[in-house]
Protein backbone atom coordinates (compact mmCIF):
# COMPACT_ATOMS: atom_id res chain seq x y z
CA UNK A 1 0.00 0.00 0.00
CA UNK A 2 1.18 3.49 -0.78
CA UNK A 3 -0.09 5.13 1.99
CA UNK A 4 -1.15 5.22 5.50
CA UNK A 5 -4.20 6.52 4.71
CA UNK A 6 -4.70 3.11 2.69
CA UNK A 7 -4.11 0.91 5.62
CA UNK A 8 -6.32 2.71 7.48
CA UNK A 9 -9.04 2.28 4.84
CA UNK A 10 -7.78 -1.62 4.85
CA UNK A 11 -8.12 -1.81 8.56
CA UNK A 12 -11.14 0.00 9.35
CA UNK A 13 -13.11 -2.51 6.36
CA UNK A 14 -12.20 -5.13 8.48
CA UNK A 15 -13.72 -3.59 11.78
CA UNK A 16 -16.87 -2.91 9.49
CA UNK A 17 -16.53 -6.46 8.38
CA UNK A 18 -16.39 -7.62 11.68
CA UNK A 19 -20.07 -6.41 12.41
CA UNK A 20 -18.45 -3.18 14.40
CA UNK A 21 -21.22 -0.30 15.24
CA UNK A 22 -18.21 1.86 16.10
CA UNK A 23 -14.64 2.30 15.11
CA UNK A 24 -12.64 4.86 16.59
CA UNK A 25 -9.58 6.13 14.91
CA UNK A 26 -7.13 7.78 16.90
CA UNK A 27 -3.99 9.29 15.16
CA UNK A 28 -1.44 10.75 16.52
CA UNK A 29 2.07 12.81 15.85
CA UNK A 30 4.63 13.60 18.19
CA UNK A 31 6.78 15.72 15.95
CA UNK A 32 9.38 16.08 18.79
CA UNK A 33 9.78 12.49 18.93
CA UNK A 34 9.51 12.08 15.62
CA UNK A 35 6.63 9.23 15.37
CA UNK A 36 3.27 8.60 14.58
CA UNK A 37 0.66 6.15 16.24
CA UNK A 38 -2.67 5.27 14.43
CA UNK A 39 -4.57 2.72 16.59
CA UNK A 40 -7.89 1.51 15.00
CA UNK A 41 -10.40 0.16 17.25
CA UNK A 42 -13.58 -1.50 16.69
CA UNK A 43 -16.66 -3.19 19.30
CA UNK A 44 -16.82 -6.15 16.37
CA UNK A 45 -17.06 -9.42 16.48
CA UNK A 46 -13.75 -9.98 18.06
CA UNK A 47 -11.03 -12.93 17.40
CA UNK A 48 -10.39 -16.08 19.61
CA UNK A 49 -6.41 -16.60 20.26
CA UNK A 50 -6.22 -18.87 17.57
CA UNK A 51 -7.16 -16.79 14.64
CA UNK A 52 -5.22 -13.87 16.59
CA UNK A 53 -1.77 -16.02 15.97
CA UNK A 54 -2.69 -15.81 12.61
CA UNK A 55 -3.78 -12.72 11.87
CA UNK A 56 -0.60 -11.12 10.40
CA UNK A 57 0.22 -14.21 8.50
CA UNK A 58 -0.24 -13.07 4.44
CA UNK A 59 -1.85 -16.67 3.83
CA UNK A 60 -4.40 -16.42 6.34
CA UNK A 61 -7.78 -14.79 5.88
CA UNK A 62 -11.35 -15.12 7.29
CA UNK A 63 -12.50 -13.64 4.30
CA UNK A 64 -14.38 -16.62 1.65
CA UNK A 65 -14.22 -14.37 -1.10
CA UNK A 66 -10.12 -15.02 -1.52
CA UNK A 67 -7.55 -16.88 0.15
CA UNK A 68 -4.93 -14.52 1.30
CA UNK A 69 -5.28 -11.66 3.56
CA UNK A 70 -2.30 -9.13 3.47
CA UNK A 71 -3.90 -6.25 4.44
CA UNK A 72 -2.57 -6.70 8.20
CA UNK A 73 0.85 -8.16 7.53
CA UNK A 74 1.66 -5.32 5.39
CA UNK A 75 1.09 -2.49 8.13
CA UNK A 76 3.06 -4.46 10.89
CA UNK A 77 5.75 -4.56 7.63
CA UNK A 78 5.10 -0.87 7.19
CA UNK A 79 5.73 -0.17 10.89
CA UNK A 80 8.70 -2.68 11.62
CA UNK A 81 10.14 -0.99 8.37
CA UNK A 82 10.44 2.38 9.91
CA UNK A 83 12.08 0.88 13.52
CA UNK A 84 8.12 1.60 14.79
CA UNK A 85 6.14 -1.23 16.11
CA UNK A 86 2.19 -3.16 15.44
CA UNK A 87 0.52 -4.96 17.81
CA UNK A 88 -3.09 -6.19 17.98
CA UNK A 89 -5.41 -7.22 20.55
CA UNK A 90 -8.94 -9.17 20.98
CA UNK A 91 -11.24 -10.78 22.30
CA UNK A 92 -14.41 -12.41 21.01
CA UNK A 93 -17.36 -10.45 21.06
CA UNK A 94 -15.88 -7.52 22.76
CA UNK A 95 -14.01 -6.26 19.49
CA UNK A 96 -9.95 -5.46 18.28
CA UNK A 97 -7.64 -3.11 18.48
CA UNK A 98 -4.84 -2.86 16.38
CA UNK A 99 -1.61 -0.44 17.22
CA UNK A 100 1.01 1.11 14.90
CA UNK A 101 4.06 3.08 15.68
CA UNK A 102 6.03 4.54 13.33
CA UNK A 103 9.45 7.00 13.01
CA UNK A 104 8.60 9.41 11.04
CA UNK A 105 12.25 10.31 9.98
CA UNK A 106 13.20 7.27 8.96
CA UNK A 107 13.35 6.67 5.24
CA UNK A 108 10.94 3.95 4.86
CA UNK A 109 8.09 5.77 6.45
CA UNK A 110 5.32 6.23 3.83
CA UNK A 111 3.41 9.39 3.11
CA UNK A 112 0.33 9.87 5.09
CA UNK A 113 -2.03 10.21 2.16
CA UNK A 114 -5.31 11.68 2.02
CA UNK A 115 -6.62 11.38 5.28
CA UNK A 116 -10.32 13.29 5.67
CA UNK A 117 -10.75 11.60 1.67
CA UNK A 118 -10.62 8.14 3.52
CA UNK A 119 -12.42 9.07 6.77
CA UNK A 120 -15.55 10.60 4.47
CA UNK A 121 -15.07 7.07 1.85
CA UNK A 122 -16.22 5.23 5.24
CA UNK A 123 -18.92 7.60 6.50
CA UNK A 124 -20.54 7.85 2.95
CA UNK A 125 -20.17 3.85 2.96
CA UNK A 126 -21.14 3.07 6.22
CA UNK A 127 -23.24 5.65 7.42
CA UNK A 128 -25.24 3.59 10.21
CA UNK A 129 -21.71 3.22 11.88
CA UNK A 130 -20.25 5.33 14.79
CA UNK A 131 -17.36 6.73 13.42
CA UNK A 132 -14.78 8.63 16.10
CA UNK A 133 -11.34 9.90 14.80
CA UNK A 134 -9.22 11.55 17.19
CA UNK A 135 -6.21 14.03 16.01
CA UNK A 136 -3.82 14.54 18.42
CA UNK A 137 -0.49 16.59 16.78
CA UNK A 138 1.93 17.44 19.89
CA UNK A 139 -0.35 18.90 22.60
CA UNK A 140 -3.42 19.44 20.63
CA UNK A 141 -6.11 17.26 20.27
CA UNK A 142 -9.54 17.39 17.99
CA UNK A 143 -12.13 14.92 17.73
CA UNK A 144 -14.34 14.11 14.25
CA UNK A 145 -17.71 11.93 15.63
CA UNK A 146 -20.60 10.68 13.19
CA UNK A 147 -22.92 11.30 15.55
CA UNK A 148 -22.21 15.11 16.26
CA UNK A 149 -22.13 15.53 12.80
CA UNK A 150 -25.40 13.28 12.77
CA UNK A 151 -27.06 15.86 15.28
CA UNK A 152 -26.56 19.01 13.07
CA UNK A 153 -28.05 16.92 10.07
CA UNK A 154 -31.45 17.16 11.00
CA UNK A 155 -32.60 13.90 10.36
CA UNK A 156 -30.55 13.88 7.05
CA UNK A 157 -28.74 10.89 6.11
CA UNK A 158 -25.12 10.52 6.17
CA UNK A 159 -24.70 9.55 2.94
CA UNK A 160 -27.11 12.24 1.31
CA UNK A 161 -25.45 14.51 -1.27
CA UNK A 162 -26.25 17.30 0.51
CA UNK A 163 -24.31 16.35 3.88
CA UNK A 164 -21.19 15.96 2.18
CA UNK A 165 -19.52 19.38 2.28
CA UNK A 166 -20.96 19.39 6.26
CA UNK A 167 -19.11 16.18 7.06
CA UNK A 168 -15.82 17.38 4.99
CA UNK A 169 -15.74 20.56 6.71
CA UNK A 170 -16.12 18.58 9.97
CA UNK A 171 -13.25 16.42 9.40
CA UNK A 172 -11.23 19.86 8.31
CA UNK A 173 -11.27 21.20 11.14
CA UNK A 174 -10.43 18.01 13.23
CA UNK A 175 -7.18 17.68 10.89
CA UNK A 176 -6.49 21.36 10.98
CA UNK A 177 -5.62 21.75 14.67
Amino acid sequence: MEDLSLHLLDVAENSLAAQATRVIITLEINTANKTLRLIIEDNGQGMDKETLKKAVDPFFTTKKTRRIGLGLSLLAQAAHATGGQFSIESKPGQGTKVSTLFYTDHWDFKPLGDIPQTLLTLVLGHPEVELIFIYRRDDKETIFSTKEVKAKLNGLPLNSPAAIPLIMNHINKAMNL
